[in-house]
């Protein structure tokens, strides 16, 4: 975070940047054009150069989990934009190790896995087995809107990185699986005006947009009902923090824009 001086502010400019180079990716590929975009060397490579630095920046934080989320969005993106199966397969096959490998390359990353596959025993799964009794606090019916007891120092950042398991307890399964619900409508119709979008910067930068909203509200749920290992990711929407519904209600505004120009 950076605290901007004489009004107490403080801003992630990583939450900023990452649809940045959204922006910039979808910029890339409308410039080079299908037929560049098939080779690799001329095409990939130069957008991969362009995601390398802001790949750095984020391993450097740490935050693993938005570039996981960050990596996801940019390669649907360049799948969009026409890559051949074969370079598929190959950012794919990459990806995929080169992130198990950076899973297990920090101590504490280790320790998340070790708690996500036994979160009862494991002492350093104290987040998730607080999360997983506010879901069972909750029952069917919840018990009642903001009567959360997990909320009171007994899970960590039920604010922000578990809000939807203090959602689950309050609202129980009934309103956890409607707001499920209301995401899968938003990001169907998002997806749906990328798809719907006659030109192809637009299509992009919708698609983009949506995937990386979808990625973080899929990561965040999951670490909140134990089917993901624990990483900090926000709710969009939903989670406190300033910069983050700032950035999120911006890129709703970048789609509508772009859904102006579907038929």
């Amino acid at each position: 975070w950076f605290v901007i001086p004489g009004i107490n502010l403080s801003v992630q400019p990583a939450e900023l940047a990452k649809y940045a180079l959204i922006i910039a990716v979808a910029a890339m590929v409308v410039r080079f054009g299908h037929e560049r975009m098939q080779s690799f060397r001329r095409g990939i490579v130069p957008i991969l150069m362009l995601m390398a630095p802001l790949a750095v920046l984020l391993l450097l934080q740490p935050n693993f989990s938005m570039l996981v989320s960050l990596a996801i969005a940019c390669f649907a993106m360049l799948v969009m934009s026409g890559m051949r199966w074969l370079q598929i397969g190959v950012l794919l096959g990459a990806g995929v190790g080169v992130g198990s490998a950076l899973m297990f390359a920090r101590g504490y990353r280790e320790d998340r896995v070790s708690g996500f596959l036994d979160p009862w025993n494991d002492p350093s799964a104290h987040q998730l087995r607080q999360s997983l009794i506010a879901f069972g606090s909750g029952g069917i019916w919840g018990q009642g809107l903001g009567a959360s007891r997990q909320k009171f120092l007994f899970l960590p950042y039920g604010e922000s990185d578990m809000i939807f398991a203090i959602i689950a307890e309050e609202l129980g399964l009934v309103g956890a699986a409607a707001l499920v619900l209301a995401y899968v409508f938003l990001f169907s119709r998002c997806y749906r005006v990328a798809m719907r979008c006659p030109d192809v910067g637009g299509s992009l930068l919708a698609a983009g947009c949506t995937t990386l909203l979808a990625i973080q509200t899929v990561i965040n749920m999951g670490v909140a009902t134990g089917l993901l290992p624990t990483t900090g990711q926000t709710l969009p929407f939903i989670s406190f923090g300033s910069t983050s519904i700032v950035v999120c209600l911006a890129v709703i505004g970048l789609i509508l824009n772009v859904s102006r120009s579907c038929n």
